[in-house]
């Protein structure tokens, strides 16, 4: 029973390595030219029409989807809707585990911005604005879902914290995450959402 298990688990173990992640980025693929991608109030192709994507549209970030796992959520100027994934291709290396490709982190009252773009970082608030680098990008060691993040800033000046898979909220709009940060920035913590897309 044991060499059971143990030749179980090892067969079930690449699967699971390669579990896709969410959120994810996606482009629109399979939409006519002369055509639209339909962002609807309701995961379903009988919902309502709230908004659409161009059909050459990249970089869509697709929070989570539906329980079937055909449609996505996703941000519109005015919230959030739903896109059917059979229009979407999604982008390589988004498993579940593997590092979120970071655009951006932000937090309101205070209002803060964290813009990644590689291994570039610009921290900003209203009153000022700092480049730097982003020098760790860490997983746990027993955590799928979180990740650590370090950025440099002038001055020996840094920022820090925790990137955890879980819905997030800006708390000024209808719209949704799927990454909160929890971050230090010397002597002070900032907590918002980070978004795969800018």
């Amino acid at each position: 029973m044991r060499a059971f298990l143990i030749a179980f688990l090892l067969l079930c173990t690449p699967a699971l390595a390669t579990q896709d992640g969410w959120p994810a980025l996606h482009d629109v693929t399979g939409v006519a030219s002369d055509d639209v991608l339909n962002i609807r109030a309701e995961p379903s192709a009988g919902s309502e029409i709230i908004g659409s994507f161009a059909p050459d549209a990249t970089d869509i970030e697709v929070v989570r989807p539906n329980e079937r796992q055909d449609w996505g959520l996703v941000n519109t100027a005015g919230g959030t809707g739903w896109v059917s994934l059979a229009f979407l291709e999604r982008h390589p290396g988004q498993w579940d585990g593997a590092f979120p490709m970071l655009a951006r982190c932000f937090g309101t009252e205070p209002f803060w911005n964290l813009a990644i773009d590689g291994d570039a970082a610009t921290f900003s608030t209203p009153e000022m604005s700092l480049d730097g680098s982003v020098v760790a990008r860490l997983g746990s060691p027993n955590r799928r879902d979180r990740h650590g993040l370090r950025v440099a800033l002038p001055e020996g000046r840094w920022i820090e914290g925790v990137i955890s898979s879980e819905a997030c909220n800006d708390g000024m709009s209808d719209r949704a995450y799927g990454l909160a940060f929890d971050a230090l920035r010397e002597e002070t913590v900032l907590s918002g959402c980070c978004s795969l897309s800018r």
